[in-house]
């Protein structure tokens, strides 16, 4: 069979897709001789052989040289074999082979398995490609050009090639906006398989990508002077970042924050202008919790290690901006501790009849001191009780309304 434009596909394809061609027609060959032997039965041994240089594919069936013949479709004896070779000796093992002029119905099949493997190894040709060039990159910032988008996703073209990630609707910043053609930071959160090839997941919500854009705009962490103990994250509303310094002489919030706040400000305005709070970690989770709540200040914070939760007082006018827009700051706290926070004001709180266990006014260890158990006094609870018995002991059902009397009548004389 001869194909021309098959054969000239294929070069287009080493030169578009960078297919090695001769591994290509290997695996093709193998390919076609499943399928001629699928077909057609396997009566007969065969195999097919693809000639680029004369634009030809060819179909083969041999034989195997053997001392005694068994299966006369596929051996023949060495006799026979050497009384038809002419100047050629064979031996046993060797494959006499002869060409064969394939059925009509095998070019459509040939067609069919050619174009299957074709878009097999395109797509696994491309997964490598991409494997290669992202090697190395997830988990990292890279930067993209927004190449189109639909009602969901934005695609960003990544580097000068032709390879896209896909920035979906979760992933994305609320209220922000995405224009064909800005350029655009994103963050690699995954590669993954799918049904049409790898795709790449991107993100600018996740909270890795805070993390990378904190660790290459402060170089103390890069270096490991400065570590990042936890990250809770509300995309474009707050992040709360907990920090801590590894030589315990550096101060880890004003080295994150910067000069005049120029570092924060930076990673700020890249996030669309969301509020940050850096806040120094620490072991001690009462001082955590309290500071977990910026900007609002903890008067006392009580623990309930066995339920994993805290119960955090603070100031009446306080009491709005510990909690947040519609809770997010507590929800923030919450995350960054992993504690369940319950934010009161001392009012509610003795409303309940609960009593502090520790106190962070000024959001230092040595500060913290356990409250005291307050002193009780017996006789007011025996009187109280006495009170009690008293009422208990009148007859309450033979009280009449008749037995009340009220003088509106007195004058200021009177009295």
């Amino acid at each position: 069979m001869i194909s021309k434009d098959f054969f000239s596909a294929l070069n287009d394809l080493e030169e578009q897709k960078h297919i090695n061609k001769e591994e290509f027609i290997q695996i093709l060959e193998t390919a076609l001789t499943s399928a001629y032997k699928k077909n057609f039965g396997e009566a007969r041994s065969a195999f097919v052989k693809l000639i680029p240089e004369k634009n030809t594919i060819k179909l083969y069936a041999y034989k195997v040289v053997v001392d005694e013949v068994e299966d006369p479709e596929k051996q023949i004896s060495l006799e026979e074999a050497n009384a038809n070779a002419g100047r050629n000796k064979y031996k046993v093992g060797d494959l006499i082979t002869e060409e064969v002029t394939p059925k009509e119905d095998f070019g459509r099949i040939a067609a069919q398995t050619a174009k299957h493997i074709i878009m097999q190894k395109i797509h696994e040709t491309e997964k490598e490609k991409l494997i290669q060039e992202m090697n190395g990159k997830e988990n990292e910032i890279i930067t993209g050009i927004i190449n189109r988008k639909d009602e969901k996703n934005v695609y960003v073209e990544i580097g000068n090639s032709s390879t896209y990630g896909v920035l979906s609707n979760y992933d994305q910043i609320p209220k922000e906006k995405y224009n064909i053609g800005d350029k655009i930071k994103v963050f690699v959160k995954q590669i993954k398989d799918t049904p049409f090839g790898p795709q790449i997941c991107l993100s600018r919500r996740a909270p890795g990508y805070v993390r990378r854009l904190l660790e290459i705009e402060v170089p103390e962490i890069e270096n490991g002077e400065i570590e990042i103990k936890s990250i809770a994250r509300e995309a474009g509303l707050r992040t709360k970042i907990a920090v801590a310094a590894t030589n315990g002489v550096l101060d880890p919030v004003g080295a994150c924050i910067g000069n005049k706040g120029t570092r924060i400000n930076t990673l700020s305005a890249e996030l669309n202008g969301e509020k940050l709070d850096i806040i120094e970690y620490s072991d001690d989770p009462f001082v955590y919790i309290a500071r977990a709540l910026s900007p609002a200040t903890a008067k006392s914070v009580e623990i309930d290690e066995l339920n994993h939760t805290a119960k955090v007082i603070v100031d009446k006018d306080k009491l709005s901006l510990a909690i947040g827009s519609n809770g997010h700051n507590v929800r923030l706290a919450a995350k960054l501790t992993g504690y369940k926070i319950d934010v009161k004001t001392e009012e509610e709180d003795a409303k309940d009849n609960m009593y502090n266990s520790g106190i962070a006014d000024n959001l230092n260890e040595n500060d913290f001191e356990i409250a005291e158990d307050e002193d009780f006094d017996i006789n007011n609870e025996n009187s109280t009780e006495n009170a009690e018995d008293t009422n208990t002991d009148n007859n309450i059902d033979e009280l009449n309304a008749d037995d009340f009397e009220i003088d509106f009548g007195q004058d200021e004389d009177n009295k």
